[in-house]
C-alpha cells in the first residue's frame, strides 16, 4: 500500500490555495492549508509533511522567515512561490533553504510536476527499505551515503538533511577528489545554467558541513574549499 502525500499549501490568497488544492488533490494527495505565515510556522512544525508549497509575500511573517524557522528543526522539502521578477527573493530563498521556486503567475500543472520531481528526490525520509542488499551505497571512513534509500549517516547518526542539501553532497562524493567550481554545480545540483547567485551553493555548503558536524567533526572536513575555484570532496581529509 502506498504511503498518503500530506501537502501544506501556504498562501494568504484564496484564490491560488483553492487552485492548488484542487489539482494536488486530484493525484490523491493530501491537501492542508494555511493563510498566513504564523499558522504555517506552527503547523509545519507540529506535522508531518511530505512538500510544503510556500509563498513569500504575505503579511506579518513573510515566507522567508517561515522557511527560516522550519530549517532550523525540519529537513521538510520547501517549494517557494514568488513574483514574477523578484530575482533577489528567489536568491534569498535558496540562502535560507528552500528546494525549488515556482513564479508566479504559475501553470497549476508546473506545480504538480514540480511537486512530484521533489517528492521523487526526497523519498529519503520513507524506510520502506527493509531489504539489507543495498544496489546503491557510498562507504567512507566516518560517512555512508545511500542513494537507494536517500539516507545518510555519519559515525552510526543518522544526518537529517534537505534534499538540495542531500543532492550536493551526492554528487561531491560520487567523484572524490574532483573539484567543482560553483558554476558547475549550480547546473548539475540546481540545473539553473543562468541562475547565477553563488552564494546559494556556499550557504549549502556551509550548512551541510554544519550537520555533519554535528554528528562526526572528521565528516564535515571532507568537504574542502578549493579557494578561488570552489569544492571537493577529499577522502583522506578526515584524518
Amino acid at each position: 500500500m502506498e504511503k498518503e502525500v500530506k501537502i501544506l499549501v501556504v498562501d494568504d490568497e484564496d484564490r491560488i490555495r483553492r487552485l492548488l488544492k484542487m489539482y494536488l488533490e486530484r493525484e490523491n494527495y493530501i491537501i492542508e492549508e494555511a493563510d498566513n505565515g504564523h499558522s504555517a510556522l506552527e503547523l509545519a512544525l507540529e506535522n508531518e509533511y511530505d512538500v510544503i508549497l510556500l509563498d513569500i509575500m504575505m503579511p506579518g511573517m513573510d515566507g522567508m522567515e517561515v522557511c527560516k524557522e522550519i530549517r532550523e528543526k525540519k529537513a521538510t522539502p520547501i517549494i517557494m512561490l514568488t513574483a514574477k521578477g523578484e530575482e533577489t527573493n528567489r536568491v534569498q530563498g535558496f540562502e535560507v533553504g528552500t528546494d525549488d521556486y515556482i513564479v508566479k503567475p504559475f501553470s497549476p500543472r508546473e506545480v504538480v510536476l514540480r511537486v512530484k520531481a521533489l517528492l521523487r528526490r526526497s523519498s529519503s525520509t520513507t524506510f520502506l527499505k527493509t531489504e539489507t542488499t543495498t544496489k546503491d551505497v557510498i562507504v567512507f571512513p566516518h560517512l555512508t551515503i545511500d542513494n537507494d534509500a536517500h539516507r545518510v549517516t555519519s559515525d552510526g547518526n543518522e544526518v537529517n538533511l534537505t534534499p538540495k542539501e542531500y543532492e550536493l553532497l551526492y554528487f561531491l562524493a560520487k567523484s572524490p577528489d574532483k573539484v567543482f567550481d560553483r558554476e558547475q554545480l549550480l547546473k548539475e545540483v540546481w540545473q539553473y545554467e543562468f541562475f547565477g547567485d553563488l552564494r546559494t551553493v556556499d550557504t549549502h555548503v556551509k550548512r551541510l558541513r554544519e550537520k555533519l558536524n554535528k554528528v562526526s567533526e572528521p565528516a564535515s572536513k571532507m568537504i574542502v574549499t578549493v579557494w578561488g575555484v570552489g569544492y571537493k570532496f577529499e577522502v583522506g581529509n578526515e584524518s
